[in-house]
């Protein structure tokens, strides 16, 4: 079978199929009810480049040794055998078009690819902006933190990666070979461009309100942060709480950049339909790692709480008989690599450390896992985040629990710990780990992370 993968950079499980009445994104939604919805799943890390990297080589950030947005994975895994890379190795012709290794040029990846990326790096192709004043004061950098244009939905990136991706569909569907065919979208990532119609549409009133506005109770500060993704921008105060206007302003601006992106991926799977592809192809979508929207007083993601770390998974397969189907199972974002090699027929690539999800998309109700394990470095206490990081947060998440340990990167000495119970605080407002009547929770769940976490002999 081909294989088109989706990915959506900072996208949440915000939309209609996961349960946001609000959210506008019917194409998606729709590619939901072709295929398996995961709702419980998970990135290894959440920032751009340590996700995609563990994604796309199946391989944990500590054992790519990739935890910022710098480090090319190949620096210390030269050997490593991408996803695409290994369609490529068993006779399918890839394309990568936009965003699917990190950003920078100096991200390239030959390897895995049959002919050259495509729009895949915004200093080369620019496409953040539209408005004049934002395009001379940031360009292809930082200027407003959000745009609404009364444009075509082609003076936006996505607008020029959808067109791209719809003709190379076109050229695909008259070869012999099968393709691996990966199309990234860039927004919802900040800024919050997208052309005015799709501002217009929302329900501004309704998803302008932060449900959980404060820092969850006792929650250490290396698992906060200053939303400094979010201060870069012109148009937002360096240190000062954004007020609730700005908030408001801040949230429609997402919404109708996912829904910008939504129609984007419509055209997309349109295509697929009409050039008679949709039948020998298996679509996988999925958002490289979550994002807050002002919850827990953060903008942004780069924590290990469930908004970051939750994110989106589709898997559509032709002729799926559990086609509309809803999995809890538990899935890490390493799992897609297996996956896609196991129910596309091709041999399991060597060394993955993640689990085929062929077992969930025959029985929804199935389990290849028990917890999914997520990360991310601080180079200090007080919670920012770095290139030389002196503490590395683990967090697990299981059936029940988000437990979380904060580390010495060099002696593994525990500095702070999180528990939070999903039962009945799904939204993390209050961290247990130091409550007397959660000591015997911390100690087992303390144990299984350790587990988990131990280096591999």
């Amino acid at each position: 079978m081909n294989v088109l993968m989706i990915a959506v950079d900072d996208l949440r499980p915000q939309m209609g199929c996961y349960g946001d009445p609000d959210a506008l994104t019917p194409h998606m939604d729709e590619l939901a009810r072709r295929g398996t919805v995961f709702e419980r799943a998970y990135c290894q890390q959440a920032v751009c480049n340590p996700s995609r990297a563990s994604l796309l080589t199946g391989l944990r950030p500590d054992t790519l040794r990739v935890w910022n947005l710098a480090t090319h994975f190949r620096k210390n895994r030269p050997d490593a055998v991408t996803l695409p890379q290994h369609f490529k190795n068993h006779g399918y012709h890839t394309e990568c078009i936009g965003k699917i290794f990190h950003d920078p040029r100096s991200h390239r990846d030959a390897p895995s690819w049959s002919i050259k990326e495509k729009l895949a790096f915004t200093d080369e192709v620019g496409g953040k902006y539209a408005l004049e004043e934002n395009v001379k004061n940031g360009g292809r950098r930082k200027a407003a933190a959000t745009e609404s244009a009364d444009v075509p939905d082609s003076a936006y990136i996505d607008g020029q990666v959808a067109d791209a991706a719809v003709e190379s569909l076109r050229s695909l569907a008259a070869r012999p070979a099968p393709f691996f065919l990966a199309v990234g979208f860039r927004r919802p990532h900040l800024p919050f461009s997208a052309p005015k119609k799709y501002w217009d549409m929302q329900h501004a009133a309704r998803i302008g309100r932060v449900p959980t506005p404060l820092a969850p109770i006792d929650a250490p500060a290396i698992a906060l942060h200053d939303s400094r993704e979010l201060r870069g921008y012109t148009d937002i105060p360096d240190l000062e709480k954004l007020s609730l206007a700005q908030s408001a302003h801040l949230r429609h601006g997402y919404y109708a950049a996912m829904s910008y992106v939504d129609a984007q991926i419509g055209k997309v799977l349109a295509e697929l339909d009409r050039s008679g592809l949709r039948e020998l192809t298996v679509v996988c979508l999925w958002g490289d790692h979550g994002w807050h929207l002002g919850e827990h007083g953060l903008w942004g993601k780069t924590t290990n709480f469930e908004l970051d770390t939750r994110a989106p998974l589709i898997f559509a397969l032709p002729g799926q008989l559990t086609a509309g189907s809803r999995s809890k199972s538990l899935v890490e974002f390493l799992d897609v690599y297996p996956t896609l090699a196991e129910i596309c027929g091709l041999p399991p690539a060597e060394g993955l450390e993640g689990l085929s999800l062929a077992p969930v998309l025959k029985n929804p109700r199935a389990k290849v896992r028990d917890a999914a394990l997520s990360q991310f470095p601080r180079t200090s206490p007080e919670g920012s985040s770095g290139r030389t990081a002196s503490r590395m947060g683990y967090s697990m998440r299981t059936d029940d629990w988000r437990y979380t340990e904060w580390t010495d990167v060099k002696t593994g000495q525990v500095h702070a710990r999180e528990l939070y119970d999903h039962n009945r605080d799904a939204q993390e407002t209050i961290n247990l780990a130091g409550r007397p009547e959660h000591a015997e929770t911390v100690a087992r769940l303390g144990k299984r992370l350790g587990a988990l976490t131990a280096p591999k002999r």
